[in-house]
């Protein structure tokens, strides 16, 4: 049942550019090349080919998932970067038309960047469904862990819009991520389509749900008059953030051309800066101030209530009762069933020693009685202090 769901959710979902804008080609030396389907260039010949931070060298890789599906995924790098972009594409688009826009990111915020396409987009074998793109970025992630060395903690993931929906994906299973950016994304499949807050089985990305599981900073795009995905899906994600980054919402901006406008990359850069100057003791000073301590319990009156030594008059503190109640000390008609109070010799039995004004002394050491107020001797409060018998406590 869970198959044609999402079969049936995929038809309306995805829309993937017919015929692709880009094919592969095998090379003599064994590389891949991709080349454009319109006029038979080469994508890197089209951006200059120089790698010197602005330039296009790139390398087209062909990736295996989980699921059985062959994807295509370019991975530019730039010698002075220090963090890499795992970019998720839109719909409706593929590597070959995204390639300049890599070109220009990868120079302009300094960073490696890897772009793949999803099963069923360009090159890549397959049909796009949900469980399809959350395999399509694992074995992207794989790939930069194994080939490229690039860890979790040096690695940013970029969704824009439905791409929101296997970042959000990945983003929730790493927890030592560097970034996330969100670039008009969705709450979910069903909420672009129909304004409901509810809850369906065949509802498909529910990133209103993984978004509390990410604990990176996360920047949110959107513009505000977006519309195929309203400008409310952004600001309900970035709300729900567990570490908000300040979002950027671009005034009169639509769904495709929000890198049309300077404030774009201009905010993307402050925060791909902000990112690489993040230290393990910058991470450290956010996270205590988020976390509460718990208080610590009042143990002022610990032996209030207690009734091992039971004399209360003295509320006498016994090292065996550091509670209120005593779980060695039940008392049963007000005698201690405590075993160090068992038996005429115990502490808190009746064994006492008659002392003057027929007032009792007890033998326990740690059971002391109010001092006589006018002889400040004997326990009782009946002696004038003039009995010999008696010894001061």
């Amino acid at each position: 049942m869970g198959c044609v769901i999402s079969n049936l959710s995929a038809k309306f979902a995805f829309f993937p550019p017919s015929p692709p804008t880009y094919q592969i080609k095998k090379q003599e030396n064994g590389k891949l090349n991709a080349i454009y389907t319109s006029s038979s260039m080469p994508l890197t010949s089209a951006a200059g080919g120089v790698d010197d931070g602005g330039g296009c060298s790139v390398d087209v890789l062909s990736l295996c998932t989980k699921r059985g599906n062959k994807i295509v995924a370019f991975y530019l790098k730039n010698p002075y970067a220090r963090l890499t972009l795992l970019y998720s594409h839109g719909n409706a688009a593929d590597l070959g038309q995204l390639f300049d826009l890599f070109v220009q990111l990868k120079a302009n915020l300094r960073v490696n960047l890897m772009g793949y396409d999803y099963s069923g987009y360009g090159a890549s074998s397959g049909k796009p469904t949900e469980l399809n793109t959350y395999a399509d970025i694992e074995a992207v992630y794989e790939c930069l862990q194994t080939e490229y060395g690039v860890s979790q903690e040096d690695l940013i993931l970029y969704g824009q819009s439905v791409g929101s929906g296997p970042t959000l994906h990945l983003a929730s299973k790493l927890p030592r991520l560097r970034g996330v950016v969100l670039h008009s994304a969705i709450l979910s499949g069903l909420r672009v389509v129909c304004h409901v807050d509810c809850r369906f089985c065949f509802d498909i990305y529910k990133n209103v749900n993984k978004i509390r599981k990410v604990k990176c900073p996360t920047l949110v795009i959107h513009g505000t008059e977006d519309d195929v995905v309203n400008w409310q899906h952004g600001n309900r994600l970035w709300k729900m953030a567990k570490d908000p980054y300040e979002p950027l919402w671009v005034k009169g901006g639509g769904h495709c051309n929000l890198e049309l406008y300077p404030d774009y990359i201009r905010h993307l850069y402050k925060f791909i800066y902000d990112m690489e100057t993040m230290t393990t003791k910058t991470k450290l000073t956010k996270i205590k101030l988020k976390v509460r301590l718990p208080k610590k319990p009042n143990l002022g009156k610990s032996t209030a209530g207690c009734y091992c030594c039971c004399i209360k008059v003295g509320r006498p503190r016994c090292p065996e009762c550091p509670k209120p109640q005593c779980p060695k000390c039940n008392t049963c008609f007000g005698k201690p069933k405590c075993p160090d109070c068992l038996g005429l010799g115990g502490c808190c039995c009746f064994n006492w020693n008659s002392c003057c004004c027929w007032w009792p002394k007890p033998k326990c050491p740690d059971v002391k009685l109010l001092k006589c107020p006018l002889c400040l001797k004997c326990g009782c409060f009946t002696c004038l202090g003039k009995c010999g018998r008696c010894s001061c406590w």
